[in-house]
């Protein structure tokens, strides 16, 4: 069978029930968002993902590596997307409740919820549709991912309320444990169990705009603000005395 149609599962194989891919209405999502992706299943991988809301406008940045590099003597695809939905973090390792060592896709949705946005490459759409879609995914150990489009309204909610979480899939079966290397996924039985679950994750947090100043810096800043003042003050002062001085000086000398 086709390698890539091995891979290729429908968008139900991930457990990645999508959200419609409506188009943006609402731009309340505005603002930075950022986050630090850790390993899920021992994936050994790291990664940080940035978003940047501009009305219903998203710049969406990952930068991932350690992740599984091949897969079937080709470069392992890693589909990826901002969950959407539930908790809004990511899953505790007690989150997988059939003890076969690893955290499939279906066990970390109660944390991380659907997906609301798939991130594909190019001009590929974002939706439902690319969901497991690897030919848009990217692909290796190691990637940076920036693309920019129009957030649907769906995932601008998650965002908005805090429950937005970022979750990179596909991991390296010779990682994981020996029962987990021994089944198939559940959900696209022609493939291993790790292929299709989560390897990294990360919950977005907004961040402040400008930074956060805080009533020390505030008042450092016055009091900086305040000597600089005094000083300019007291040189004025000082070079008025000196001119009054020699204007003294050169009237005596005149008289």
């Amino acid at each position: 069978m086709n390698k890539k149609t091995l891979l290729l599962a429908p968008a139900v194989a991930l457990g990645l029930s999508t959200m419609a891919a409506a188009p943006a209405m609402a731009d309340h999502a505005e603002g930075s968002y950022s986050t630090t992706l850790n390993q899920i299943n021992n994936s050994g991988a790291t990664g940080e993902v940035w978003i940047d809301v501009n009305g219903a406008e998203a710049t969406v940045t990952v930068e991932a590596s350690g992740l599984a590099e091949t897969f079937m003597d080709a470069p392992y695809p890693h589909v990826q997307h901002i969950h959407i939905g539930a908790q809004g973090t990511c899953p505790t390792p007690d989150a997988d409740t059939n003890g076969d060592g690893i955290i499939d896709t279906p066990e970390g949705q109660p944390f991380y919820g659907m997906i609301g946005t798939t991130l594909s490459t190019g001009d590929a759409p974002k939706g439902a549709e690319t969901a497991t879609d690897i030919t848009v995914a990217p692909t290796g150990s190691s990637f940076t991912y920036k693309e920019t489009f129009e957030l649907n309204e769906e995932t601008q909610d998650a965002l908005e309320a805090g429950t937005g979480v970022v979750v990179v899939h596909g991991l390296d079966p010779a990682n994981q444990p020996a029962a987990a290397t021994e089944k198939m996924s559940s959900l696209a039985p022609e493939l291993p169990l790790a292929a299709t679950a989560p390897a990294l994750c990360g919950p977005l947090q907004m961040q402040p705009v400008g930074g956060a100043d805080t009533g020390a810096t505030v008042t450092a800043a016055a009091e900086t603000a305040g000597s600089n003042d005094m000083g300019m003050i007291a040189l004025a002062g000082g070079g008025l005395l000196a001119a009054a001085g020699g204007a003294l000086a050169v009237r005596r000398r005149m008289s």
